[in-house]
């Protein structure tokens, strides 16, 4: 079974055993709620990156070239059954390595990595292929594997988006190299040791730990990696997309979002405040598809600023470890400096700070805690308004009408995700359709079906998955046209 508790030493996971480092160094991986050691890490180079690679080009070309849809199947429902039967295991090592609430890892993260192994499986076993007939002919569509494939993943859902790359990936019969964030590290490499307890051949996947430019840059540059599903900051994105596309590897990328709640005055008020004050909050913030842009009809302006600020005032701080915390740790010291520097940057934009940013006391001094702040006063040019800061922060701004909340919500870089709240339905349709987003939830949020396409446009990225798409994603159609 594989090791489910904090303090140990991690090596790469290659050839299915454990790999050491070939520089023989490593990096520590703190816990950001308490500032101790969670674990240590293999610190991977090129090296370990060809190492990794070689072990699932030998395993494309070995039997699990030859395996079945079924057997395939099989096993991500394998995979499923082993984290099921330790789900409180799984979240506690999560919570533990990214300062979420345990709540949140034991209600979310671990059980959507688990209907992530299983919707594949069932997608895998129900899917089907084109056939065209034409006059003394007949053409029918074949889907191969890509081969090996690159999966890099963030520290914000370490387990959940890792799954959800790899279980589509594994469903098509293709080989991997992931290399999952170095601050999140624990459960990538405890899905690897579970891959191979359920009977994942050797090399089929494999698990390199390190640095972006030690490892995932090697990893997205290497010849024989015939794709990419990368997910993370845009900034990153655009150096994969630079070293990816020369090559012309197939590409999936899922970026980063500054996304919009749009409240409009006939909103059910106090399920609306819910909604959005979840989806400002949830995960710290730390969720691209946040609402961290608050957009509120002139009417109810101040009613819903003041009942926004009641709630999150409201909201548990506290150690993640807690059942009735709400709002765990960031991620780490570095990154709550960066939050904090943009809550000083939206008062020196002349902005309004109602609650939060500020570091809690006592027993939480020693984390990475940051209280949930409410932001107002700004304008739409502001940095604050403008760019990502994944955290806490919400800014919340007044419209005076549909077309004005239209330029608002459009009025940024990004374009992954946005939320509607109105009881007309004719305007959600309406709005919905002139959102420039990837994905619109109304009256709700994160409301999510793994059938539906996945990702977002403008600077939040390329492609989708979900569903089908990610099973295209990760295979190679080819046409048979049989003269008659």
């Amino acid at each position: 079974m594989p090791n489910l508790n904090l303090g140990q030493t991690l090596d790469h996971h290659i050839g299915g055993r454990s790999h050491p480092p070939s520089s023989g160094e490593y990096l520590d991986d703190p816990a950001p709620a308490t500032g101790q050691l969670a674990g240590r890490i293999a610190r991977g180079n090129e090296a370990d990156v060809e190492a990794a690679v070689a072990a699932a080009q030998a395993a494309q070309t070995g039997p699990w070239g030859e395996t079945s849809v079924a057997e395939r199947a099989d096993l991500l429902d394998a995979v499923a059954d082993a984290i099921e039967s330790r789900v409180d295991e799984w979240a506690a090592l999560e919570s533990a390595d990214t300062g979420k609430p345990i709540s949140l890892a034991r209600s979310i993260d671990i059980p959507r990595a688990i209907s992530n192994f299983r919707f594949f499986a069932g997608a895998i076993r129900h899917s089907r292929s084109d056939m065209f007939p034409m006059a003394g002919a007949l053409n029918y569509t074949l889907r191969k594997p890509v081969g090996t494939v690159g999966l890099i993943t963030p520290w914000n859902l370490p387990l959940y988006l890792l799954s959800w790359k790899t279980a589509p990936a594994l469903a098509m019969g293709n080989t991997i190299v992931a290399k999952p964030s170095e601050v999140t590290p624990l459960t990538a490499s405890a899905l690897a040791e579970t891959l191979t307890e359920v009977g994942l051949p050797e090399g089929v996947f494999n698990l390199v730990h390190g640095l972006g430019p030690e490892v995932g840059q090697p990893l997205v540059a290497h010849p024989r990696v015939r794709g990419i599903s990368f997910t993370g900051g845009t900034a990153t994105g655009a150096r994969v997309a630079g070293t990816a596309a020369p090559l012309f590897k197939k590409l999936s990328l899922e970026l980063g979002g500054k996304n919009a709640s749009v409240v409009f005055a006939d909103a059910d008020l106090e399920a609306t405040l819910d909604g959005v004050t979840r989806a400002g909050f949830a995960n710290q913030g730390q969720i691209c598809l946040c609402g961290s842009r608050i957009l509120v009809e002139e009417s109810i302006y101040d009613e819903f600023l003041a009942g926004l600020v009641k709630r999150v005032k409201a909201l548990q701080v506290g150690d993640p470890s807690d059942p009735a915390t709400q709002v765990g740790s960031l991620v780490g010291q570095a990154h709550r400096e960066k939050v904090e520097s943009y809550v000083a940057l939206a008062r020196e934009e002349g902005g309004t700070v109602h609650c939060g940013g500020e570091r809690p006391g006592g027993d939480l001094a020693a984390g990475a805690f940051l209280t949930p702040a409410v932001v107002s006063g700004l304008g739409q040019d502001c940095r604050t308004v403008q760019e990502e800061i994944f955290g806490p922060v919400v800014t919340v701004q007044p419209f005076a009408d549909e077309a004005e909340a239209l330029a608002l919500a459009n009025g940024v870089r990004y374009g992954l995700a946005a939320s509607v709240w109105t009881r007309d339905l004719a305007r959600a349709h309406r709005f919905s359709a002139a959102l420039d987003t990837g994905m619109v939830w109304v009256n709700t949020w994160l409301l999510r079906d793994l059938r539906v396409p996945f990702g977002g446009v403008k600077e939040s990225g390329v492609g989708r998955e979900g569903g089908h798409l990610s099973l295209e994603f990760f295979s190679e159609s080819k046409n048979v046209c049989i003269k008659l």
